[in-house]
């Protein structure tokens, strides 16, 4: 809000809804009009989820909100009761919250002798009736403390209660010395803030609502709540997997780069305690990336500035000049690189890689009986065997997946994604095809099947060309078949135990290199297609989206858009 005209002032003025004084006195008995002022507020907006998943600092929650309108009302200046609960009241059935979960509110609290009572007297209709007596609902305005910034007036609320709860107190309202005669305190189960209030975390979440109210009659309200405690910085011998942590350093020259070094080993000079892994976050992820840059690797504070100082006399170690970034693609493996305890360090030291197993883990339980959490974790834990295929395939879903989420926490992002054998069904969820709970079905149900025809057949890796294979295996008569191209010289082979045998056995006799895979079922080949009408049936409801990400098919050699994939 600007006011670059006196208007304002000369038809309140008028209407004598203006304070002589120039001061809001919200809620006091010496109330006698606005004070105007002008300001402006900025608040940057995502959801929790991303923010945690990004590493922001969340500062508080929009728990929920709600909007409505007077109607026709008894004049300009005259609020609507109401109106006002039932606004309240919608914002907490939006948070799915009561009247005793919040702790105080940033009122509207113009200091006008009609409309503070009435609103006093809406959110003692709302709150005070389950009010205990201890506890009363604390009630303040920023329109005491800096005057009424009008359109900016709603923003500025926000902004105080959000400050309120980063510094656990909640500020004075002024000029309300004595509260005004016109509202019934004493039951009303609200408390006027006439001394600053600690507000420290406690047992229960801080939460606080914020009304505004627009001179047309629209009423807005917004209950804001403390943030998520942010994880604990790793310590002791935990720490120690996070010991090297690469900080980068960019600049439009050398000379820039090297400026640009001292700048920072200044800072984090200055400012002990300061996590490396936060400012290695920072450097990576939110500032401008310029063509000259630099990598320092430290351990500790002190160690990288150091190196920074080394760099910033010219130590050229690290240095260069960055090309053209190539594209990205996101390629999953099939069956193989499984071990047990795969995803343990990174469960410990990533949040994000955590939480996308967790869900992960919510997705396959049901269908799978056991959890993929302690798979991953090697930590015990009641599931089958981990070399049973319907145990690793699950568990190399949920990595796949884990790791996904991983890099793009990171700022990695895929401009395609590619799988072989069961990793398409990750290449899927990851390009969006597939939700997270379609894949999971797909993979813990295929496996299952997998697992009832185990014992009748294998496979093997021969390195020749496909063409090759294809001439050695008519020998065979029928009992195997390629099942996978790996490389241009790679060739995997499918089919009867005894003639893969047989095949490992004449290939090494004419020095080809052929080994046996390390499993007793012929994935790919045709020992697989009674298998078909069964899991037909179970996916018959799969309805896959677009793909926000292109998703080449290693079975049809071609990019899909995603419906395509259905059962």
């Amino acid at each position: 809000t600007v006011m670059n005209t006196p208007a304002l002032f000369v038809e309140f003025s008028r209407l004598r809804g203006m304070a002589a004084d120039g001061r809001c006195k919200s809620f006091g008995a010496g109330a006698d009009g606005a004070g105007w002022a002008e300001g402006c507020g900025v608040l940057v907006l995502k959801r929790l989820s991303a923010a945690e998943r990004d590493g922001d600092r969340v500062l508080a929650v929009i728990k929920g909100s709600a909007i409505n309108q007077d109607g026709r009302s008894q004049g300009l200046t005259a609020p609507n009761g109401p109106s006002q609960q039932r606004v309240i009241q919608d914002a907490l059935a939006a948070a799915r919250l009561s009247a005793a979960d919040i702790d105080a509110i940033e009122a509207h609290g113009t200091g006008t002798s009609l409309g503070d009572p009435i609103e006093a007297g809406a959110l003692a209709e709302v709150f005070g009736p389950t009010r205990a007596a201890d506890r009363p609902l604390l009630l303040g305005s920023s329109k005491s403390n800096i005057g009424h910034a009008q359109a900016a007036a709603g923003v500025i609320g926000v902004i105080k209660m959000v400050l309120a709860l980063e510094n656990g107190a909640l500020p004075r309202t002024l000029h309300a010395e004595e509260p005004t005669p016109h509202v019934e305190w004493d039951g009303s189960g609200l408390a006027l803030l006439q001394e600053a209030t600690s507000w420290e975390r406690g047992e229960r979440a801080r939460r606080a609502g914020v009304s505004s109210f627009g001179l047309s009659g629209t009423n807005a309200h917004v209950i804001l709540e403390e943030a998520p405690e942010a994880p604990a910085a790793p310590t002791g011998e935990g720490a120690g997997d996070l010991s090297a942590l690469p900080v980068l350093i960019s600049g439009r020259d050398e000379a820039a780069l090297r400026a640009q070094a001292a700048r920072w080993a200044d800072w984090l000079d200055g400012r002990p305690g300061i996590p490396l892994a936060d400012v290695a976050l920072t450097a990576a992820r939110h500032r401008t990336h310029f063509e000259h840059r630099a990598v320092v690797v430290a351990g500790s504070a002190d160690e990288a500035v150091a190196q920074l100082r080394s760099l910033a006399a010219g130590d050229s170690a690290g240095v260069g000049v960055a090309g053209h970034p190539g594209e990205v693609v996101f390629v999953y493996p099939g069956q193989g690189s499984q071990w047990l305890g795969m995803g343990a360090a990174l469960l410990e030291q990533s949040p994000v890689f955590r939480d996308a197993v967790v869900a992960c883990d919510a997705a396959l339980r049901p269908i799978t009986g056991w959890s993929v959490l302690d798979v991953l974790a090697g930590a015990g834990g009641d599931h089958p065997p981990v070399d049973r295929v319907d145990v690793v395939q699950p568990a190399l879903f949920a990595m796949g997946v884990a790791l996904s989420a991983l890099w793009r926490s990171w700022g990695i992002e895929p401009s395609a994604v590619v799988g072989h054998s069961q990793g398409e069904v990750v290449a899927a969820v990851v390009s969006g095809a597939l939700s997270l709970e379609q894949g999971a079905k797909v993979v813990a149900l295929r496996s299952a099947a997998v697992r009832a025809v185990t014992g009748f057949g294998g496979m093997a890796l021969v390195e020749r060309p496909v063409a090759e294979v294809e001439e050695i295996l008519k020998a065979y008569e029928g009992r195997l078949s390629v099942a996978a191209v790996n490389t241009p010289g790679s060739t995997v082979v499918s089919g009867e135990s005894e003639a893969i045998d047989a095949l490992v056995a004449d290939l090494a006799q004419q020095d080809v290199f052929c080994r046996r895979v390390n499993v007793d079922y012929a994935s790919h080949s045709a020992q697989m297609d009674p298998l078909l009408p069964g899991l037909a049936e179970e996916f018959a409801d799969l309805t896959p989206g677009r793909a926000s990400v292109p998703f080449y098919s290693t079975v049809l050699g071609r990019v899909l858009e995603g419906p395509e994939l259905d059962g």
